[in-house]
């Protein structure tokens, strides 16, 4: 049976749903999936995790949808769902606020629009449960809903933000919503190619891959910035070679013309630089990432504070995913040792893992970042907002291991030659 190719997640655009309990917000995800993803009941709370569901959004394309438990949640449980749901904002790239009908206007929804303004992250409100106008049988209270929908309507356009009336049981405006979660897009989401302005589309360049064993990696398989690295060079019409280091200089000689680029995996830039030519352009597969999923120039930036550093001074190491540290893995031996090795003291380090990331970052002088493969490109710039809040320089993977090897100017030169696409 063929399977299905699917976008990754964290290439998805996240779309999370927040509110009040009991506001429909599993309802509204069914009404816009087509599906029963979310578990709805009348009985508030009973979202507890976020739940997750990927679609396809029309022009918008792959989506991420992330229904999350009510901001009012009360208890102990209640306390830890809310904290769960707020995590969820780090990773957000569009929030759909969903309120009632008859509802008003409370200091949750104020204070959710002044953190999604706070962190640059678009809102559309959702005002719910409008099928509660078509009852015939309340006439009163058909035109108290009327009225109190007409009152929302004039509070989020004071705060120039969208709102669109639903109903997630009769599907009324759930077309609408889509139009406007397209028309909102955000910018930080807008398609960029991993080799955009490195390779010249259709022009059947040639790219070599240097791809080590990585022990890492499971069994069998190449780490997903190795194959999401070959399917764009294939997307461009690029001939790719693919090789470890060791079989470098051959594939290098069994070429009648040099290659356009070569990307090598960071963790053996000195032997790719020794063995390329100063006249084929270098880089790497994390400097890549830094550039498509982040914010490659403030890393950059942030290896400048590497000479700067000085004993006992403490670094946070943030991955994005969670791994089993191996004997000489990159986050956890590979950078520090180079580090210390090169301030020629012990340095106190921390490590983030997975979607934990501190707020608060006063202690830190440093902060070096993975390559950021397994989270939205949305939540690494939320994390980058977090950084520069606080006054802290930050540095990815890549960027660090080719400033420690005296490399960092040769294999960032191709991307200040290169044109975005």
């Amino acid at each position: 049976m063929k399977q299905m190719q699917k976008t990754p997640q964290a290439d998805r655009l996240q779309i999370a749903l927040f509110g009040r309990r009991n506001t429909g917000k599993s309802s509204i995800i069914n009404a816009l999936t087509g599906q029963q993803v979310a578990l709805v009941s009348e009985i508030p709370g009973t979202t507890t995790d976020p739940v997750v569901k990927a679609m396809e959004l029309g022009k918008l394309g792959p989506v991420l949808f992330i229904d999350t438990a009510g901001l009012d949640d009360e208890g102990t449980l209640g306390e830890l769902r809310i904290a769960k749901s707020r995590a969820v904002l780090g990773r957000t790239d569009l929030i759909l606020m969903v309120i009632e009908a008859e509802a008003k206007i409370s200091e949750l929804e104020e204070e959710l629009v002044q953190t999604a303004k706070e962190r640059q992250i678009p809102l559309i409100a959702v005002i719910n449960k409008i099928d509660r106008l078509s009852d015939e049988q309340k006439k009163s209270v058909d035109s108290e809903i009327r009225n109190n929908v007409a009152e929302l309507k004039a509070w989020f356009k004071r705060k120039k933000l969208p709102a669109v009336a639903v109903s997630a049981l009769t599907g009324e405006g759930i077309e609408r919503l889509k139009d406007v979660i397209i028309e909102v897009r955000p910018d930080s989401q807008r398609p960029q190619s991993l080799l955009g302005g490195l390779l010249e589309p259709g022009k059947k360049e040639t790219a070599i891959l240097v791809c080590p064993i990585d022990k890492a990696a499971p069994k069998g398989r190449l780490i997903l910035p190795q194959v999401q690295t070959i399917r764009a060079a294939l997307d461009m019409r690029a001939k790719a070679f693919v090789v470890t280091e060791k079989e470098l200089s051959s594939a290098l000689e069994g070429l009648k013309a040099p290659p356009s680029l070569v990307i090598t995996d960071s963790q053996v830039f000195n032997t790719v630089a020794s063995i390329v030519p100063e006249t084929i352009p270098l880089t790497s597969f994390s400097i890549i990432y830094a550039r498509y999923k982040g914010d490659l120039w403030t890393f950059v930036e942030g290896a400048q504070k590497i000479d700067t550093l000085q004993g006992g001074e403490k670094i946070l190491i943030a991955e994005a995913c969670t791994h089993r540290p191996i004997e000489e893995d990159i986050g956890r031996v590979k950078i520090p040792g180079l580090l210390e090795k090169r301030v020629g003291a012990k340095l106190d380090f921390s490590w983030s893992v997975g979607g934990d990331f501190p707020e608060n970052l006063d202690e830190y002088q440093l902060v070096i970042h993975c390559g950021g493969c397994m989270i939205s490109r949305a939540a690494v710039l939320q994390r980058l907002r977090v950084v520069k809040n606080a006054g802290v320089p930050v540095v990815n993977y890549g960027v660090c291991l080719a400033y420690l090897n005296g490399i960092l100017e040769r294999v960032i030169k191709p991307f200040r030659i290169s044109v975005p696409d």
